[in-house]
């Protein structure tokens, strides 16, 4: 069991002192040191108010191994993100971090790209992968940069590098937010995505409108990773007028609401 060394680290990070935790929970100060530093265990009605006082389940607290937690990992957690609370599929992603316990961004280049799709949820590939740093990117969060190919997403350049942030809840995601999403079938796409939840789904679009959408269940979908920026050595072939590039912004939104307005009139058609 964990749930000694869970409780001290959450405890510091809420810079709580011992004193004020026990008081908190009813408990003597003596008993609550007790079981921070491995003297007595506690019983099922502590493990409660332990898991109620820190807001994550008792499954966490007692079998997760918090201390070996990314910073981001441990953000989300504290934020209502727990596997065990959700009763979801959503797993912790497998991560690497650097000397000061910060997470890296993993680098998946052109060639690393077919090897992601089967490593991707494996330690020891991940390890593999190059890493970097971006100091104005947000501690607190994961992020990991992919190597695009193809013209789907003009303006953004064939073989550009983009960046994007791991999502774990896909309800909190916005039509018209492009997206990298790892497929079992199809492996890494970069597209605008299109929610239809009810239909268990997204659909795909691509910046270039001679691509045409396409639907992917979500059973389908292993991560989704939200865009931040891409890196590019190049740039663009053409640069869209501005009047010509908000006219297909403009296109594009007409189309996701003809097909929404479709949908609702026909449930069962695609």
């Amino acid at each position: 069991m964990f749930v000694h060394q869970n409780i001290k680290l959450l405890r510091k990070r809420r810079k709580r002192t011992q004193d004020e935790v026990a008081a908190f929970l009813g408990l003597k100060r003596s008993t609550y040191s007790g079981y921070e530093n491995q003297v007595a265990e506690p019983g099922i009605e502590e493990l409660i108010k332990f898991a109620d006082y820190f807001r994550i389940s008792m499954d966490t607290l007692v079998r997760v191994d918090l201390t070996a937690l990314s910073e981001s990992q441990l953000s989300e957690l504290e934020n209502g993100f727990d596997v065990y609370v959700r009763g979801s599929r959503l797993r912790i992603l497998a991560t690497t971090v650097d000397l000061a316990n910060r997470d890296n961004i993993e680098l998946v280049g052109e060639k690393a790209k077919a090897g992601y799709k089967r490593g991707y949820a494996d330690p020891e590939y991940i390890r593999e992968l190059p890493v970097f740093q971006l100091p104005f990117l947000s501690s607190e969060r994961k992020y990991r940069t992919f190597q695009i190919s193809g013209d789907s997403m003009k303006p953004i350049p064939d073989g550009a590098y983009v960046t994007g942030e791991f999502i774990e809840n896909w309800e909190h995601l916005k039509d018209g937010d492009p997206c990298i999403i790892l497929t079992r079938e199809e492996g890494l796409v970069f597209k605008l995505i299109q929610k239809d939840f009810r239909n268990r789904r997204f659909v795909l679009h691509s910046l270039n409108r001679e691509y045409q959408s396409f639907p992917v269940e979500v059973d389908d979908i292993t991560e989704i990773w939200k865009f931040i920026h891409y890196i590019s050595s190049e740039m663009p072939d053409q640069i869209p007028p501005e009047q010509e590039l908000y006219h297909a912004i403009a296109n594009l939104q007409r189309d996701v609401q003809e097909l929404k307005l479709a949908q609702e009139s026909n449930p069962g058609e695609i």
